[in-house]
């Protein structure tokens, strides 16, 4: 899409990066006043068209906030705009080589991208049209281990104001709390599924982490958190730290860092089928 055929006639709105609770899928919840400033709760209730990595998932966050915060319109008359299944499997960081429609919830077409190469600027006609849009995940800071940086990216080269709202982000919380290097780290994503390569990557990453003392965290699905650590427990050499932190903002999180051949080969499932955080280092 030629970003001349955009409308110009109007005040530009401003995109919201707003984030959301960490319990997604998780039982309890925390009361989402406990994990959201107010100033965040209040700009998100005021907000009407999102780019969401899930429509189910905003839709649940907004009821949340409706409870503390009225919104400014009936959830029906939201705008939910999901990104498309490609960006999701296979990231949309690497930058925009064409233009895509936008996928609108109730229509849903099938996505015209493969993922590095979206093109976002479709999304953000309602900011050129003078609306705030939100742009939220279904946990966490949106971009951040997460899909949404190509909206980002279009919004910057439309012009249109971006303004990062605070809330939880899992990564930072799990390295703040680990005692690994926090002045130099690296987030991997996810390792290889395929056990050889996991082992090879574990490491890889160790190796680099030892030689220079730059913390590594990465990430998994929760189903396959117990394959990942009895993974890095057979990998790793025992002195180095090793960190899982599970759970993060609810009543039940567990923090565990330490040396490998302090940690016990088995964790409670409670901690393991949580979403986790991994990290290694010095």
């Amino acid at each position: 899409m030629d970003p001349s055929n955009f409308s110009t006639q109007t005040s530009k709105g401003t995109l919201y990066l707003v984030p959301a609770p960490l319990d997604f899928g998780c039982e309890p919840q925390s009361p989402i006043t406990d994990v959201l400033p107010m100033h965040t709760l209040q700009v998100a209730a005021r907000i009407t068209h999102w780019i969401s990595e899930n429509a189910k998932s905003t839709r649940a966050v907004l009821k949340r906030v409706g409870e503390v915060v009225p919104l400014v319109a009936p959830m029906q008359q939201h705008s939910i705009a999901e990104l498309p299944r490609e960006v999701h499997k296979k990231g949309d960081h690497l930058g925009a080589a064409s233009a895509s429609p936008l996928r609108a919830v109730a229509q849903a077409p099938k996505p015209h991208s493969s993922g590095s190469d979206f093109d976002a600027r479709p999304l953000l006609q309602a900011c050129l049209d003078g609306h705030d849009v939100g742009l939220i995940s279904e946990a966490g800071m949106p971009t951040i281990a997460d899909p949404g940086s190509s909206v980002v990216r279009a919004a910057h080269a439309l012009g249109i104001r971006v303004v990062p709202l605070v809330g939880p982000c899992s990564l930072l919380l799990a390295l703040a709390a680990s005692g690994l290097n926090g002045q130099n780290f690296a987030f991997i994503g996810y390792l290889p599924i395929d056990n050889v390569e996991r082992q090879k990557r574990i490491r890889e990453l160790e190796a680099l982490a030892l030689k220079t003392g730059q913390a590594q965290l990465f990430i998994e699905t929760p189903y396959r958190n117990t394959a990942l650590w009895s993974a890095l427990l057979s990998s790793l050499q025992k002195q180095t730290t090793l960190c899982v932190a599970s759970g993060l903002t609810l009543e039940s999180s567990q923090i565990l860092s330490k040396r490998v051949s302090d940690h016990s080969q088995n964790l409670s499932a409670a901690t393991l089928t949580a979403p986790c955080v991994f990290g290694i280092g010095r």
